[in-house]
Formats: C-alpha cells, sequence, structure tokens
C-alpha cells in the first residue's frame, strides 16, 4: 500500500495508538494480535469499519476502555440507537453527579408510584413520568461513567482488578 498523507483530522483509533501510545502501526499490530498492520491502517483511515474484536484488541492494548463506548455509540448501528456516549471524567464529578441525581429521584419516588399504580400513564400523568424519566436516565449514565472509571483505573494498573473481583464476591 502506497504512503499516504496523514490528516489533521486523524480518528480516534489512530489518536490514541500514535499520540498516547507513541506505537508504530507495526508495534500496534504486534499488540493486537488480533488485526494485521494493513487492517489497523484502513481503520485508522476510516476504510473499513472495526469489528468488536478490534475495538477490544485495541482497548485492551492500548489500556484505553473508553474506546468500546465510543465503538458502540459511534459506529455500531444498535449501539448508535440504544446506548449514549460516556465521558471519562474523575471520580469525584462521577459521585457527586450521581448523588445530585438519587436526591432528585428520591424526592419524586412517590409520584411515579401514583402514576405507575394503574399499570397505565395518563395524558395528565405524562409530563411528570418523562421528567422522572430523565431523571432514572442521569442516574444510568453516572453510573455507566463510574464504570468507564473503574474500567480506566484498572487499565492504568491503578486498581488491582483481581482484589476488586475478590472484594465483590464478599458482597
Amino acid at each position: 500500500m502506497g504512503k499516504r498523507s496523514i490528516k489533521k483530522d486523524k480518528n480516534i483509533y489512530f489518536q490514541i495508538r500514535e499520540e498516547e501510545k507513541h506505537l508504530t502501526r507495526s508495534e500496534a499490530a504486534e499488540l493486537l494480535d488480533v488485526t494485521s498492520e494493513s487492517r489497523l491502517e484502513k481503520i485508522e483511515y476510516g476504510e473499513v469499519l472495526p469489528q468488536p474484536e478490534d475495538i477490544l484488541a485495541m482497548a485492551n492494548a492500548y489500556k484505553h476502555p473508553e474506546l468500546c463506548n465510543y465503538y458502540c455509540t459511534h459506529e455500531c448501528v444498535i449501539g448508535k440507537q440504544t446506548m449514549k456516549p460516556i465521558e471519562l471524567r474523575n471520580l469525584s464529578e462521577i459521585i457527586l453527579k450521581m448523588l445530585a441525581s438519587l436526591n432528585e429521584i428520591d424526592s419524586e419516588k412517590n409520584r411515579l408510584i401514583e402514576i405507575t399504580a394503574d399499570g397505565k400513564i395518563s395524558d395528565d400523568e405524562l409530563h411528570d413520568f418523562a421528567k422522572i424519566q430523565d431523571r432514572l436516565e442521569q442516574i444510568s449514565t453516572a453510573v455507566e461513567s463510574l464504570k468507564l472509571w473503574v474500567n480506566n483505573t484498572i487499565a492504568q494498573g491503578n486498581i488491582d482488578e483481581v482484589k476488586l473481583e475478590a472484594a465483590r464476591k464478599k458482597i
């Protein structure tokens, strides 16, 4: 394959490999094991869509688990319709956002019970239900942000995954 000029708008896979990990494409392909150098080049130049196994390999090799969320929310046909992009945030920001959302939903839980008790949502209940549904989505997003933070922290070697799993099993 001939030489190409480097685009200023490199895709995320190219950026992380080159800017974050300082790997040549050849070095990256060796780390990825399941993706050849030529396939990696085609993915980085947007000539082919990556497959889930390509993304998992990159996320693990580059220690950037957020690549999985990016792929699902930007390239996967199902994920684009069903998932929201999750930003990698710091732990205190995630927890504060989660607590704020939990506090808001706590004050609305009785209204949710009233709305859903009969198994139907009437037109006069629709506005309140939509508002509560939005609060629940905020909590869900905060939970996903926390999961991403944990996965990233594990990938960076700042949490021992084995110890974390052992702690989870004790619960």
